[in-house]
């Protein structure tokens, strides 16, 4: 039976789009088709539909979606569209894939949850770390891994130019009309008074975004392995460089660190690691730009005097493919995944958790300090 090709129309065409989507959507030529592009920028447009010999061509997201063979719609663009872009795709009865942050309200997150709902689509976040196939089977060694101890959560990478610039080229165009520019900053500034109380201009709305962004990937990861965290006992950022962050999370028996930041150093270092009583389990992630680095699992058990570390790479299959041929099965067989909008709105929860500790944290004294 000749298998299906879904129709793709994407929506954004930036770094992400260029540097992931696109390659990883032509290795799959039995499955998606690269058929509709829409952009701000009219000049990327047009190059990036000369070089992917796509004529579906748009400036205005909300046109696209109306295109009648378009099967699925990859949502790529800035966060403050992506909820606009998600409800108007599903109403227009097709599947959908978010980059992440799906959105940053909980208001939006119910709306795209009732937007899927209504017109029966499938919606599934871009969370890739998650179908990495280490993380998968770690997920498995951590269930058998007996009462937990202690977990740490690690992010703490260099700023995204250093792992493209030498090995990518990115087209950007300075053709984006004003009037877009100050709409994208409106917009921004209502979702984070909405999500936070404060416009984008304050400190905190700032870390509520970058929670939003690099954390997410962590702390969802963090949620599908060990469950929610029954609260924050604190968090604390670095006064010299605010993307430093330091959360401690309650489990009831154990606690979580997690521990983030970006610095101008050209390593990325990413990772999760659980500890039991005789065996601890470790993935490290490396920058997904250069998707040929893998994904690693690493394993030290303890029995009697025998100590072992094992380090195993499952495939070379990049996180990226694992999570488009998740998403294709989710659209052709109906299957739910794991990435939804539901799953999403949890980490929205735990973000607001967060960034209430940081406020808390800011109101007490240090230790020593006088009255």
């Amino acid at each position: 039976m000749e298998q299906k090709v879904l129709n793709v129309g994407l929506i954004g065409l930036g770094e992400v789009a260029q540097v992931i989507h696109l390659p990883v959507l032509e290795l799959y030529p039995d499955r998606f088709r690269i058929h509709a592009f829409c952009d701000i920028s009219p000049t990327l447009v047009e190059e990036l539909g000369a070089k992917y010999k796509v004529g579906h061509l748009y400036s205005d997201a909300l046109e696209l979606v109306k295109q009648p063979d378009l099967d699925v719609v990859f949502v790529l663009n800035s966060d403050e569209y992506h909820a606009e872009c998600a409800i108007a795709a599903a109403d227009a009865g097709k599947h959908v894939l978010i980059e992440k942050p799906m959105c940053l309200t909980e208001s939006d997150a119910d709306a795209i949850i009732e937007a899927r709902d209504r017109n029966n689509v499938t919606m599934m976040v871009g969370y890739m770390r998650r179908y990495a196939a280490p993380f998968v089977q770690a997920v498995q060694e951590i269930r058998s891994i007996g009462a937990i101890h202690y977990a740490r959560i690690r992010d703490i990478i260099g700023p995204n130019a250093a792992f493209v610039k030498p090995v990518h080229r990115v087209l950007r165009y300075s053709d984006i009309p004003d009037a877009l520019k100050e709409d994208r900053k409106r917009r921004g500034d209502l979702l984070l008074r909405e999500a936070v109380g404060v416009g984008a201009d304050s400190p905190v709305a700032s870390t509520y975004w970058l929670l939003c962004g690099l954390s997410s990937h962590d702390l969802s990861a963090m949620r599908e392995a060990l469950g929610m965290p029954l609260g924050v006992i604190g968090a604390h950022q670095s006064k010299s460089n605010p993307t430093f962050l330091n959360v401690i999370f309650d489990y009831g028996t154990f606690t979580v660190t997690f521990e983030t930041g970006v610095d101008q150093q050209g390593r990325f270092d990413a990772h999760i690691e659980v500890y039991g009583s005789n065996k601890s389990v470790k993935v490290q992630y490396d920058t997904p730009y250069l998707r040929q680095l893998p994904v690693k699992l690493e394993i030290t058990e303890s029995d009697g005097e025998n100590f072992a570390v094992t380090e195993s790479r499952p495939t070379f299959k990049d996180p990226y493919r694992l999570q488009l041929e998740h998403l294709y099965d989710a659209i052709v067989n109906e299957t739910v995944p794991k990435t939804t909008p539901e799953d999403f709105k949890e980490d929205l929860i735990l973000f607001r958790m967060i960034v209430d500790a940081l406020r808390r944290n800011e109101k007490k004294a240090p230790v020593g300090t006088a009255e």
